[in-house]
């Protein structure tokens, strides 16, 4: 590639930020550059694994010990890395970081990065999350509210495709939707008792979930939704949104992106006569090779604490800790979210009724805490909300019967009995002390500094999952379920995967690294799109918001650089 030509626009990243950077960018004109530090995936092409069944796996589809080594960080989550889609998770290995305390990465290195494998919960946030801040005089006030991102809102969720349902709740404002999935019988019992024995607006409905379930709908070359739940190995439908199935090739078909993958973006070059940014220095993953390349705009969408480390790492006789860094607010408040907490229960009777499928979404049970006076909690600020399923066992459970012959035979036919289970969500509150680093020793395989991690629960935390458990089981029990069983199993923070922080957005430079618009205060040709940007964490999963937040940023540069403000 030539280093010598300017482009209009680099995009780094190609994960759910960066798709739609390089969607709005080059479908406004300009001439972009997207760069991917890991290997090229293309759409149907490299979806290995997409239609194998569970007994093309040794292992019932684990990992075996030897391969357990290489993803002991991403395997913490315990739902993957699988032999059906490790391809899809980085080997810790070869990709190592440092836990000053426990914190848990996981991270995806290729075209497309994590919306190949995202959870695709998809909600808005409100006033009440971009307020709170201010309310209570913790970290910094968030410069937008609900209504400068409400539009934006709306174009992303009829752009990818979203199903759910309106509720009318001011904590979780409605949308542009899908036809919603189904609840199924017992979900929707649970639904039925939590409305009639509660009266503090806790309520039940069916998860809003970034896949196609209209079949009348236009989504170019993307097809509705399959119910075949092998999603984090690539949906050869494109019934769910990802990068690579949709705003990639968008941009593609304007003409006006070149995409390189292979490509390790580790500092952004600062010119202090103009006082812009004017291009990024890369590693070619492959052969180590030094690149650099130029553009009037750059867009940092490396995921979020990747998007930090590159701004860390670029330093300069005006800004020697970091581009924009004159606050030193650069890498910290980073956030999670509370995961791997919640609870389960038995659920009698049903014995009769089964599912069609294996729907990718369960039910969502909205914040219903610290909301007013009358649903304020003790020992905890903000809230939490609940994501599940019911479903039924298979045939396991005959295992404990000691069946055989005739008997085993009719029982392993038989689905098992109903059980349901929910995982909480919460905020985690935007700590200064929690922060992420360059090691000053340890570097990885290109000779770049590792990050560093000084992330940690604190009492807010903590009381509040103490409460996320007391509160479900109030709710199993109110619907008359059995056998109800809470759990909240060690994790570090990062383990919910909703890890954001490090350059947050404010009124001003000297407590945030970016503004209103995204940009970089002090160099205003910088924009960071990706979780690095966030003042605070709310409750909900945070994509849509990534998204729709630089959807707006992405046209507001376009409108800049047509100005000529950056050239």
């Amino acid at each position: 590639m030539n280093q010598e030509e300017t482009y209009d626009a680099i995009v780094v990243g190609t994960g759910i930020s960066g798709g739609w950077a390089a969607k709005e960018l080059t479908e406004n004109g300009l001439r972009t550059l997207v760069l991917e530090r890991g290997r090229m995936v293309e759409h149907l092409k490299d979806y290995p694994t997409m239609n194998d069944d569970p007994w093309d796996y040794a292992y019932k589809g684990e990992l075996s010990k030897d391969e357990q080594k290489k993803y002991h960080v991403q395997s913490r989550v315990n739902w993957a890395p699988k032999d059906d889609n490790k391809h899809f998770f980085v080997n810790d290995l070869e990709h190592p970081y440092v836990e000053t305390k426990r914190f848990d990465w996981i991270r995806g290195y290729q075209v497309g990065g994590r919306s190949l494998t995202w959870g695709r919960q998809s909600y808005r946030w409100s006033d009440i999350d971009f307020g709170a801040n201010k309310k209570e005089n913790i970290g910094v006030d968030w410069p937008v509210r609900y209504t400068d991102i409400s539009p934006w809102y709306d174009k992303v969720e009829e752009y990818i495709g979203v199903s759910g349902e309106n509720l009318g709740l001011k904590q979780l404002p409605d949308g542009k939707y899908q036809p919603a999935m189904k609840l199924n019988c017992v979900e929707e019992v649970f639904k039925k008792e939590t409305a009639e024995k509660f009266d503090d607006g806790r309520l039940v409905t069916i998860g809003r979930t970034a896949h196609i379930t209209d079949p009348n709908a236009n989504f170019e070359g993307r097809g509705t939704c399959q119910n075949r739940d092998r999603c984090s190995r690539g949906c050869p439908f494109g019934g769910y949104f990802s990068s690579n199935s949709s705003t990639l090739p968008a941009a593609e078909r304007t003409g006006n992106m070149t995409l390189r993958p292979n490509s390790i973006v580790y500092e952004i070059i600062y010119d202090d006569t103009t006082k812009m940014a004017t291009g990024v220095k890369v590693i070619d993953a492959e052969t180590h090779e030094e690149l650099e390349f130029k553009a009037n705009v750059i867009f940092l969408c490396a995921s979020a604490m990747a998007s930090v480390g590159i701004l860390l790492q670029s330093k300069s006789e005006r800004f020697p800790n970091g581009l924009g860094n004159d606050s030193d607010a650069l890498g910290r408040g980073i956030m999670d979210h509370h995961y791997k907490l919640g609870a389960s229960a038995k659920v009698d009777g049903f014995l009769d009724k089964y599912y069609k499928g294996r729907q990718p979404t369960g039910f969502y049970i909205p914040r219903f805490v610290n909301l007013d006076e009358n649903t304020k909690r003790e020992g905890y600020l903000r809230g939490f909300g609940y994501q599940g399923r019911a479903s039924r066992g298979d045939w396991s459970e005959s295992i404990a019967e000691l069946s055989y012959g005739k008997e085993l035979k009719q029982e392993i036919i038989k689905p098992g009995h109903w059980t349901i289970g929910v995982t909480g969500f919460g905020e985690f509150l935007p700590y200064d002390d929690n922060r992420v680093t360059l090691s000053p020793t340890e570097k990885d395989k290109w000779g770049l500094p590792q990050l560093a991690f000084d992330v940690e629960f604190k009492e807010n935390e903590y009381n509040m999952r103490e409460d996320i458990k007391k509160q479900i089981e109030v709710m199993f029990k109110a619907a008359g379920f059995k056998e109800i069983s809470t759990y909240d199993q060690v994790t570090g923070p990062g383990l919910g995967i909703h890890e954001m922080g490090g350059a947050r957005m404010g009124h001003s430079p000297k407590d945030s690294i970016v503004n209103k618009n995204n940009q970089v205060h002090l160099v205003p040709n910088v924009y960071v799109t990706d979780g690095a940007f966030m003042s605070s964490s709310s409750c909900v999963n945070p994509s849509l918001t990534y998204m729709a937040f630089t959807a707006r940023a992405a046209n507001h540069a376009a409108k800049e650089f047509k100005a000529g403000k950056f050239s």
